[in-house]
């Protein structure tokens, strides 16, 4: 049983409205830009595509989470099983691991785009993108499904009342009468060798490409390929920095008050996702110009 915001029920309705609208400029933004660029044959190129496959990512993680979501805050639905929620848990963190990988895939085009660019078509090749894309969704099953197993092991007394507004890992861990320490370092443990690893990476890969870029009297690299290094760093931030805040903030952040874990989670699932898109297409000219023409 959720309970929505803790402290914040009386608002429960207000809170809906920004999570709706929102919600539904992801829809709207994320299927533009995925037809804008299916349709428009010159942007079948790796970047692009990497940029389809986060428009998914970022499609189906909202859409694991926002309408039930609702449904709490308009207390229409506040009840899910056991099963059901184990299958939103997993589809969430599943999305979350792949689109990280996707964004570690977008810093290594940038990286051979600006640093090698004459072997760029030659490296980054139609198959190498879609292994890249299989890799992806590989590791994040291998990564997300035994905690399924650690969950369903756990004993559970009866009491099923849970402070958020959808199901993850370690709120789910805290309805059981058990010691729950394996699942808090499992936890850990993904995080660091699925979004801590690719944020590593993509830290290397930029400090190759600015070093790459420091030592010529004039970059090589094309102003397009450049530019849009911006635009992934953009993503990248608002991508990892509140996921790790509040990945942080739960296991260790004992002080932080419940109803500020629960809101920034809820806005984490709406509010990059919104933006993505938006980020994408004002600064890429190319994408700026075929969804003026779509429109």
């Amino acid at each position: 049983i959720f309970v929505g915001i803790p402290g914040m029920e009386k608002s429960h309705i207000w809170i809906s409205i920004p999570v709706c609208v929102m919600y539904s400029a992801v829809l709207l933004g994320n299927l533009v830009l995925l037809v804008t660029i299916v349709k428009e044959r010159s942007l079948h190129e790796p970047m692009y595509i990497f940029l389809c496959m986060l428009a998914v990512c970022d499609l189906l993680l909202s859409t694991a989470t926002v309408p039930k979501t609702l449904g709490v805050l308009w207390s229409l639905s506040t009840q899910i099983s056991f099963s059901g929620c184990l299958a939103q848990m997993f589809s969430i963190y599943f999305i979350f691991v792949a689109e990280s990988a996707i964004l570690l895939a977008m810093a290594f085009d940038r990286y051979i785009a600006i640093c090698d660019p004459l072997r760029y078509t030659v490296i980054l090749t139609r198959s190498v993108v879609r292994k890249v894309g299989a890799a992806a969704l590989i590791r994040s099953f291998c990564i997300m499904f035994p905690a399924i197993f650690l969950l369903k092991r756990l004993p559970y007394c009866g009491h099923n009342v849970m402070p958020h507004t959808y199901c993850e890992h370690i709120g789910v861990a805290r309805l059981a009468c058990a010691d729950i320490s394996v699942n808090i370092w499992y936890g850990v443990a993904a995080a660091f060798l699925s979004a801590g690893l690719d944020a590593i990476s993509i830290t290397i890969s930029y400090a190759l490409i600015f070093r790459c870029l420091w030592g010529l009297p004039s970059p090589r690299a094309s102003p397009r390929a450049l530019h849009t290094c911006g635009s992934h760093l953009c993503v990248i931030a608002m991508f990892y920095t509140p996921a790790f805040f509040s990945f942080l903030a739960h296991r260790f952040g004992q002080h932080v008050p419940q109803h500020v874990l629960i809101s920034l989670a809820n806005l984490y699932v709406v509010v990059p996702p919104m933006l993505n898109p938006i980020i994408y297409g004002v600064r890429t000219r190319q994408i700026r110009k075929h969804v003026a023409q779509l429109l």
